[in-house]
């Protein structure tokens, strides 16, 4: 049995609850999984901690309400410990962090993921910041002490990127990345082919809750270049952060520019691209580009995301799915948790 600990506990924590308690006999019986939520710490919903683990159906009801306060009481609930006390002082063998995301300092999660190693704790995150920032020293730190350092969800939600780089290609040398890592421009990019402004495809956009009300950081690729720097890191060995990334957006581009890419038999993307070059330095860009239809990227429309892998044995391989989502991101977690479960039995 696996105590967990959520440090935040918004769409994604929820989204993660939710799974774990609807396939709980599945996991069980298919995998010999049990986990129990012992530990929930939101800055804007509050903090509960029972060291016998705490109901799910009552922890979800009380969150969807906005609060933890009408959580029932119990003798040996606590309430109200902040993230790094949740961390340090309750039971939980796991961290599942999932506050939100900052790529410029990586705080406060690279502090929660530092806190949770040196308690002895293992760690599972969608948050990017830690490992864009900071993926040799929290990789350093884990296997110095035996723990688990989970990060599936930070580049493609629940689509298996970083898995299948790692463990579906062991055996070939990966020598380059690319792909569509940003779903918000891919859906901006598919509404302007379809004949939309630039500025009336972000607002359809944000309407429908892909993009933020800021969306600097989606149309201008910091986003998908933090997902790259990742990609880039884990995959093909760098030890780069987003601003070493060449990055540009899609903020300029006009209906105008699209459709003189669709009279040429092409279509614009964001693509993300590292590439490892023979004198073993890594190139890595964010920018719109025109590409072929027949690219199989040029294919991917809407908010989906996906990568390509160039290998040596296999040639290119690609990979499609979703890059966000309640159930989606909650089932990266779930992915890590059953890894960890099968290294550790």
């Amino acid at each position: 049995m696996l105590n967990l600990a959520f440090i935040g506990f918004g769409t994604v924590g929820q989204g993660t609850a939710e799974l774990l308690q609807n396939r709980a006999a599945l996991l069980r019986e298919r995998y010999g999984f049990e986990a129990r939520i012992v530990a929930v710490s939101d800055v804007q919903k509050g903090a509960l901690y029972h060291p016998a683990g705490l109901d799910l159906t009552a922890l979800l009801v009380t969150a969807k309400g906005g609060s933890l306060a009408a959580y029932p009481d119990s003798p040996e609930l606590v309430r109200g410990l902040d993230s790094l006390a949740t961390i340090r002082k309750t039971n939980a063998d796991v961290v599942i962090e999932v506050s939100y995301t900052d790529l410029t300092t990586g705080e406060p999660a690279l502090g929660h993921c530092r806190a949770a190693f040196e308690s002895g704790k293992s760690i599972i995150l969608t948050n990017k910041g830690p490992v864009a920032l900071a993926f040799r020293e929290l990789s350093d730190l884990a296997k110095a002490r035996g723990l688990f350092f989970g990060y599936e969800g930070t580049v493609m939600s629940g689509t298996p990127s970083l898995r299948l780089a790692r463990e579906a290609l062991a055996g070939c040398s990966v020598t380059a990345a690319r792909g569509i890592l940003n779903g918000t421009t891919n859906y901006i990019l598919t509404s302007m082919e379809a004949g939309k402004p630039y500025a009336d495809a972000l607002a359809e956009a944000q309407a429908l809750g892909y993009a933020e009300a800021d969306p600097t950081g989606d149309v201008e690729g910091h986003d998908a270049a933090g997902k790259l720097a990742i990609l880039a890191n884990v995959v093909l060995g760098a030890a780069l952060v987003p601003a070493d990334v060449q990055t540009s957006g899609i903020s300029k581009l006009t209906v105008e520019d699209v459709d003189t890419a669709k009279m040429a038999g092409e279509r614009w993307k964001l693509i993300a691209s590292a590439e490892l070059g023979v004198d073993g330095k890594i190139t890595a860009r964010v920018r719109p580009l025109r590409l072929p239809l027949t690219d199989l990227l040029a294919g991917v429309g809407g908010v989906t995301n996906a990568i390509t892998f160039e290998t040596d044995l296999l040639g290119a391989v690609t990979l499609i799915g979703p890059g966000a989502g309640r159930v989606q991101t909650g089932f990266a977690i779930l992915s890590d948790l059953l890894e960890l479960h099968r290294t550790t039995r």
